[in-house]
This record gives C-alpha cells, structure tokens and sequence, in this order.
C-alpha cells in the first residue's frame, strides 16, 4: 500500500516512517509541504496518488498556542480540513492525530471514545476543532487520540527531563495524572489501523496512568541516572496553558489496539536512547 505521511519528521512522523517501513511511503514535512494549503496538498495527492493518509503534522506548542490563537488555527484546523477535504474528493482515508488535551480533566476514570469533549485550551479547543473537521469532511476517517507523547528525537518531556537530571535534584508536577505514550508505541498501533474501515474516533495510548512525577522517576531509574525527584503541584509552576487535571486515556473500541503498559514504554524508550547514542545518532 502506498501511504503519505504528513508531519514526517515530528517525533510520530519519524516513528510512523519505521513502524509503516513495509509500505511505500510518501513523507512530507515543511517546507515541502504546507497542509494547510489546498492547492499544493491537491497537486501531492493527484502526482502521488496514495492509498492513505496519515497525518501526523499539528501545531504542539501547547502553550505558545494561548498567545497565537491564529498560527494553531492554522496547524490544527485549517491544515486537516484541507487534507481531509482533498482526500475525501479523491476516496482516499485518511488518520488524523489528535490528543487528550481536548478533554476538561475532571473525570474520575480514564477517557474513552464516547465521553464528551470540554477543552479549556486554545490548543485544546484548535485540535477538537481539527477532529470536526475531519470528521465533517472525510467519512473514510480514523481520528486517533493519544497523550503525553514522547520519543528519542525532538523536543519532549522526557529528552527535558533527562537534560535536567545534570542539576542533581528536580521538582516535577505530581498531580496531573495520564497517560504517558511512547511515539515507536503510537506508532505501531496507527500501523495496525492500515486497511480497517470501521471508521471513527479510537484512543490510543500507553495503557495505565502516572503523574509527571512518576514518569521521571522511572525515565531516572531505568537510565540509572542518580538524581533526587521532588513532588511539586501545579499551582507551584503555573504555565499560560491550563493542563488537564486527569487525562489518562483507555479505548472502548472492539477490535481494541491496546499499546502497551506505560512502564513497557520507558523501558523501551531507554533501550532505543542507548542504541542511537551508541550510533551516533540524534
């Protein structure tokens, strides 16, 4: 199957490019490619012409978003309507990538496809906005949602919180809980979506639930890095952008792609570091 991947060198995008490797792929990114600009998406898909889509592209600067309402419009709605809208004009799927911030985090239980989205962010409210425009555009439409996502490569939580451990001692957030996803992970899951047509919204994340908190003592204990972890709330390091209380995800789907276990992601992750710092490889 010939599949573009969009977004193709984000953290997903080069995990997806590993995990779809006995496809033809077709990998765009900027500058190649603008999303959200419908003629030359038109012109990709007519050259090209995939059997799928998996875009992989968003605006994820949670909280620059707060102040440029306008550019996570762009990467986050304008960008999948147009590709969803180009798809659908040539009957191709298309799987979008959403996240877990489109939900309030007031829940007592993890979130599942059926719960009722409530964003208090504008990158919250840009992404469900997105998922919409999917859905409304494109009925050969998978949107998938995840959480916490982090990978050896790019910018996330995980590479900040390994740089950080040089200091000694860190204070990490331990009252946001959910669902930390290791991108190789998400990345398999969306391979396994190739081909399905029961269409709609699914979930996927590293299954189970931990604090930042936790996350970073295991991130330490797995790469035997010898530095003292502090609880901290979240009043103690406000951000421009309000984060979920609760956002751990689980899927009520049947078929369930279910990932695995949070713990089995760090271990994984740590293996994959050690192995591209052995490479040589960033």
């Amino acid at each position: 199957m010939k599949i573009l991947v969009t977004g193709s060198n984000g953290q997903l995008g080069r995990a997806l490019t590993r995990s779809l490797a006995a496809h033809e792929l077709v990998l765009r990114d900027l500058p190649e490619l603008d999303v959200a600009e419908p003629r030359a998406v038109a012109a990709l898909l007519d050259a090209e012409s995939p059997d799928q889509v998996v875009n992989a592209a968003a605006y994820t600067a949670v909280d620059a978003a707060e102040s440029d309402g306008e550019g996570a419009f762009r990467g986050n709605v304008t960008a999948p309507r147009v590709l969803a809208e180009a798809t659908a004009a040539r009957r191709i799927p298309i799987v979008h990538v959403s996240t877990d911030y489109v939900f309030d985090g007031e829940t007592e239980r993890p979130y599942v496809e059926s719960d009722a989205p409530s964003p208090r962010t504008v990158y919250g409210h840009t992404k469900l906005a997105g998922e919409e425009a999917v859905r409304a555009a494109n009925p050969e439409h998978f949107v998938v949602r995840t959480a916490w996502l982090y990978s050896t490569g790019g910018s996330n939580f995980a590479l900040t919180m390994l740089g950080a451990a040089e200091r000694g001692s860190v204070r990490v957030v331990d009252d946001q809980i959910g669902s930390p996803t290791y991108a190789a992970h998400l990345a398999d899951g969306i391979a396994q979506l190739i081909g399905r047509t029961d269409w709609g919204t699914v979930h996927m994340a590293n299954r189970g639930q931990t604090t930042w908190y936790g996350l970073t003592r295991a991130l330490y204990a797995e790469l035997g890095l010898d530095c003292e972890v502090a609880p901290c709330t979240t009043d103690e390091f406000p951000r421009p952008a309000e984060r979920p209380r609760y956002s751990a995800l689980a899927t009520e789907r049947e078929p369930a792609i279910l990932l695995p276990p949070w713990e089995e992601g760090v271990r994984d992750f740590a293996s994959d570091l050690r192995a591209a710092r052995a490479a040589g490889t960033p």
